[in-house]
């Protein structure tokens, strides 16, 4: 799962990767030209101690290039020191012609002493500096030639050089030592980066937490605690305080109306009931009339239990619907409810069925809340269960809770139907509707839900359509009343 805390670890890490890299860039090209500043300072430097010690010797000995032997050369004296010159160095006269050599350039192969004399046959300037590559295994060096006009007529010009890979500490070792070091920073940004983000991200996770407990829409009266910082955190905490305040504020009118207006539906209601019944049993009521008032009481009653559910659930809400909690044996529960839905079974033509321990399953809960749920669910199994069908109820106990299951092999519900199964009023398919085949309040699985939260329990489905439906309650021993 991708997350804030792992984006934000890899943009830095990209960040600070395409600073180093940057950063390295330029240390490396100015490193590279520090370098060849450095060869060309010390090339030059020994190329003017080579020119002034010809310019002195021609000043001293009046000639300085011998004839003897089949091609001219410098004087012997003069050649000896130019030949302890550690770089290379050549010494040519006006026809570019090799009067002398270091002896270093005396171990260079021919071809590449002619690579290194080429600048001194295209001498035009009075000093040209560059770069050659003599080939295998020297490479590249960094050259200086330098016109001679002090030295005689015969001593045309000079050239000194040195290997690029001579200077200290040179760029091809910085790229090297960077390459080496790159891994290791990298890691270090991660690993720095990765710890700054869940740093700065954890009033977020806290503010998360703090929301997720307060949406079950009973804690709104909740609030987050605000940084003391000021910054974008204690603001968000503040948005999120108000946006809470207000939807506390709505839930608890909408709490107290349903309520109330579920509270004041219930006189009117007995009024009417009591005047249909009275109406039922008077002789003197004509008969084509009877079959109206039996519908108008059927509706009655309907609408009398939808309003009991709502006032149920508004006070569940509000926090008004107390458990008259008292320990029992569960199976006794159990048995009652069996009953009552074998008679419902009966009738409808769903066989019932109830399987429980030997032993005492005892366990503190409010009886009349429990059998309300068990009812309602024994109650939905078999108005949703064909003729012919089963719907088999069990008690189960382990070291932790007591279980309760309801199974039936009715019509089944929908995958896309499961998440809403316990919303109010939610109806998963036309079938389901209050004034169909199979009436109801659409309430029965809410207040199922709640009871079973109450005891600090929960309740989940498994459900495939044309396979029936199965319902879990686990009420764990040490309960949250």
């Amino acid at each position: 799962m991708t997350t804030i805390r792992r984006r934000l670890t890899f943009w830095y890490t990209v960040a600070l990767g395409v600073t180093v890299l940057g950063f390295g860039t330029l240390l490396y090209l100015e490193r590279k030209q520090s370098a060849l500043r450095e060869l060309d300072r010390r090339i030059a430097l020994e190329a003017d101690l080579a020119t002034r010690w010809l310019t002195e010797s021609y000043n001293v000995l009046g000639r300085i290039v011998t004839s003897e032997g089949t091609r001219p050369a410098l004087d012997p004296g003069i050649s000896a020191y130019l030949a302890s010159v550690r770089d290379y160095l050549v010494v040519a006269d006006t026809g570019s012609r090799v009067l002398g050599l270091s002896d270093l350039t005396r171990e260079l192969s021919a071809d590449a002493l002619q690579r290194l004399t080429f600048p001194l046959d295209t001498l035009r300037l009075p000093k040209q500096a560059g770069t050659l590559n003599l080939g295998s295994p020297i490479g590249q060096v960094r050259f200086l030639a330098v016109r001679v006009e002090t030295a005689g007529s015969e001593i045309g010009s000079l050239l000194v050089a040195t290997p690029l890979s001579g200077a200290a500490f040179g760029p091809s070792e910085l790229l090297r030592s960077m390459l080496l070091m790159a891994p290791v920073i990298l890691i270090g940004a991660v690993l720095v980066g990765y710890w700054l983000a869940g740093t700065s991200l954890r009033p977020v996770q806290g503010i998360m937490d703090e929301v997720e407990a307060i949406s079950d829409g009973r804690s709104l009266h909740r609030r987050l605690a605000v940084p003391i910082s000021g910054d974008e955190m204690a603001r968000l905490a503040l948005t999120v305080n108000g946006m809470l305040a207000r939807l506390e504020q709505s839930f608890g009118s909408l709490h107290r109306f349903t309520a109330d207006a579920s509270h004041e539906l219930k006189t009117p209601l007995m009024v009417l009931r009591a005047g249909v019944e009275r109406a039922l049993v008077h002789p003197g009521t004509p008969g084509e009339i009877l079959q109206s008032l039996d519908e108008t009481l059927a509706q009655i009653n309907q609408m009398s239990e939808m309003v009991e559910s709502l006032l149920t659930l508004a006070r569940a809400d509000e926090g008004r619907a107390p458990l008259a909690v008292e320990e029992g044996d569960l199976r006794e529960l159990l048995g009652d409810v069996a009953e009552t839905a074998g008679m419902l079974g009966e009738s409808a033509g769903v066989g019932v069925t109830s399987e429980m321990p030997s032993a005492p399953v005892r366990l503190a809960v409010d009886p009349h809340r429990i059998s309300e749920m068990l009812l309602n669910l024994v109650t939905n199994a078999i108005k949703y269960t064909p003729q012919g069908g089963a719907v088999g109820i069990t008690l189960t106990e382990d070291d932790d809770a007591v279980t309760f299951t309801v199974r039936d092999t009715g019509i089944g519900i929908a995958p896309g139907d499961l998440p809403h199964i316990f919303d109010r009023f939610w109806r998963a398919d036309p079938a389901r509707s209050r004034t169909g085949e199979r009436p109801g309040t659409g309430l029965g699985l809410a207040i199922t839900k709640w009871i079973a939260e109450a005891h600090g329990g929960s309740i989940t489905v498994q459900s495939r359509p044309g396979r029936g439906t199965l319902f879990t309650v686990r009420l764990p021993k040490v309960a949250a009343v």
